[in-house]
């Protein structure tokens, strides 16, 4: 490659990436959805692959067409948010959260579980089969949030391609279940639907790690590969406002390539199964334990 194409292909990625702030900008002063403080390297492709998706010669292109059009945000937003997932993903994690976590969480007469960033439900489902497996879903309410309206409702109704079933019961039985799977979804719709006794006490709402609030006081967060797409101070803005919803003694759990080692608030957390990234907030002012 000669000096000139590199100089030529380090000036289309700066306009590129002019165009991705302006076009973000754009989303959030226009549509209050904020992907600003996600990893502009991930962003960008994302937005490259909508660009070509929507026919456009450019981002600033695609920027003209959300301006304008805006019934192809919905479509838009498909490609921003990242809904990858699985039942029982990582079994190690959901085979620690029974055996070691969810021994102290029986000791409390209520409980409330926030699955952050929940996709289109796939752990929502886990983590209840889980509970109704250890007995303690009866007095479990879930709250199941994400950015994505989208997800939620392919959330609530809890159907999944047949042919993901397999993977799903390999999961399940490698993260110690009782039960099999098979004892919670019946064939219908051309896919798998899950006992929608699973969600009775699941309360699905449209929730931003980026803009939004304290969820409520719960006493298990379950939050998976999402961080990972986020930038160093909005991992922080996150992990407050983890930080802030727990009950003392709360656990939080992240993905297998996340971590709370760099965060501002490690000091407010512990290491409960640092293996499979389970974190307790300190039970008291005078029990913090740097991670």
């Amino acid at each position: 490659m000669t000096i000139d194409a590199v100089v030529a292909n380090d000036t289309i990625e700066e306009l590129q990436l002019l165009e991705l702030d302006c076009l973000l900008d754009l989303l959030w002063r226009r549509h209050q959805f904020d992907f600003r403080g996600y990893s502009r390297g991930s962003m960008l492709r994302r937005m490259v692959r909508a660009q070509q998706f929507f026919q456009c010669d450019s981002l600033s292109m695609l920027q003209h067409r959300m301006l304008h059009e805006p019934a192809i945000l919905p479509d838009l937003l498909s490609f921003l948010t990242i809904h990858v997932s699985e039942m029982f993903r990582d079994p190690g994690y959901f085979r620690a959260l029974r055996e070691e976590v969810i021994p102290h969480l029986a000791t409390f007469p209520s409980l409330k579980v926030w699955v952050a960033g929940c996709s289109t439900g796939e752990e929502l489902y886990s983590l209840a089969i889980l509970f109704r497996e250890e007995g303690l879903d009866s007095r479990t309410l879930f709250y199941a949030t994400d950015i994505s309206p989208a997800a939620l409702r392919k959330a609530e109704m809890g159907i999944y391609d047949l042919d993901r079933l397999a993977g799903f019961t390999a999961n399940h039985q490698a993260s110690g279940a009782r039960t099999s799977l098979s004892d919670y979804y019946t064939a219908a719709y051309g896919g798998a639907r899950f006992d929608p006794s699973l969600r009775e006490r699941t309360l699905f709402a449209e929730h931003s790690l980026v803009n939004d609030q304290v969820f409520g006081e719960v006493h298990l967060i379950s939050c998976r590969n999402v961080l990972i797409y986020f930038d160093r101070p909005l991992q922080d803005r996150a992990i407050g406002l983890f930080q802030d919803s727990l009950v003392r003694g709360g656990f939080l759990g992240l993905g297998a390539k996340e971590t709370l080692r760099f965060s501002t608030h490690a000091n407010a957390f512990s290491e409960f199964a640092a293996q499979e990234r389970i974190y307790r907030k300190a039970q008291s002012a005078g029990n913090v334990v740097h991670v």
